[in-house]
């Protein structure tokens, strides 16, 4: 089985933390949100992975081979000097996708359904390709994919048939299963999308595009607010990690105090810690301190005394000043991205 992890983004609406990292290859309490990925991947099978680059591509080949080594997952690498879209990106590893159906993942996301079905209903459904669907995430504005009652898809972010039948809207988790034919509604060069080029051509046509939908934890890290969001999610419980505990930032980490999570060496004695927390390797908490509830402390990152700390990340590394706040917001070196919901997110 093959796949392929769209990782050639810019991620603009998490600079500064995209000046130093693809969105790919961010950390996620303490560990690029690849490796999550891949260990999704691993297990269904997945022994070949295509990953993109365009922004930062030495750090996203340096993160990539790290993280498919301990994954024991072959990659391709295959660079774009000019950002080709997801279809480009696709077609970028046309030569080794021709024989079989493959998976195909934006790389910015975090998920925890399984993706068997997903493949069987692929197989069953025989379909140029099958798109992975959910119910719409309160609050958001993604744009709908549409289906009839049988699954088949005949609309896309409001383009497609104008037939009056019946149609329900879904969220597209941004992974989906294609077959090999997908790749003769693709143009020989240039940047194309996936979504809003190549399938409104099989809808076109008349072919087969289907639907399936999922159950489970999904979110998409695009987003200082959602970034938050997800660490809360996973500090939390909310996640499940059963389908990938090998890739659980808690698996090397103790449980020092109820819902206080440290991984290696970490100073916290004398703070005030609301669960859930976590310490990485080195993190320093200088008493008196107040941190939580979700805080992520990352290696030798530190925060000085009578800091503040709530739904908040301290990247590695990073030295929080005495008396500094820092609520729902990310900090990384001397830069502090803050997020809510009911705002855009504020560098400073």
């Amino acid at each position: 089985m093959r796949a392929v992890v769209l990782c050639a983004g810019l991620g603009t609406r998490l600079r500064p933390l995209t000046n130093s990292w693809p969105k790919p290859a961010i950390p996620l309490l303490g560990q690029p949100l690849l490796r999550y990925t891949l260990a999704m991947l691993r297990g269904v099978g997945v022994q070949w992975v295509g990953i993109n680059t365009h922004h930062l591509p030495k750090v996203m080949q340096a993160v990539a081979s790290s993280e498919s080594r301990r994954a024991g997952i072959q990659i391709e690498l295959s660079h774009e000097p000019i950002i080709q879209g997801t279809a480009g990106g696709i077609r970028g590893f046309r030569n080794w996708l021709s024989d079989a159906p493959f998976l195909v993942l934006n790389g910015d996301i975090l998920f925890s359904f399984p993706l068997a079905p997903l493949l069987q209903a692929h197989r069953d459904l025989g379909a140029l390709a099958t798109m992975a669907l959910m119910s719409m995430p309160s609050g958001e504005s993604y744009a709908a994919v549409e289906t009839d009652a049988a699954g088949r898809i005949w609309r896309i972010a409001e383009k497609g048939t104008s037939d009056a039948r019946p149609l329900q809207p879904w969220h597209f988790t941004g992974i989906h299963v294609l077959s090999p034919d997908i790749f003769d509604f693709m143009s020989k060069a240039g940047p194309e999308d996936i979504n809003r080029d190549v399938y409104l051509r099989v809808i076109e046509k008349g072919l087969p595009l289907r639907g399936h939908t999922v159950e489970g934890y999904w979110s998409d890290l695009g987003t200082a607010a959602r970034y938050l969001r997800t660490q809360d999610d996973l500090l939390s419980g909310r996640v499940s990690l059963a389908a990938n505990a090998d890739a659980s930032p808690f698996d090397q980490a103790r449980e020092e105090l109820p819902g206080c999570w440290l991984r290696g060496p970490a100073n916290i004695e004398g703070a005030k810690i609301t669960g859930p927390a976590f310490f990485d390797e080195g993190a320093r908490l200088l008493s008196p301190a107040d941190a939580g509830p979700n805080v992520y402390l990352g290696p030798l990152a530190a925060a000085g005394p009578h800091t503040k700390l709530e739904h908040a990340t301290v990247l590695d590394q990073t030295m929080l000043q005495p008396g500094e706040n820092l609520m729902r917001a990310i900090a990384w070196g001397d830069k502090r991205l803050f997020s809510s919901d009911d705002s855009a997110p504020v560098c400073r």
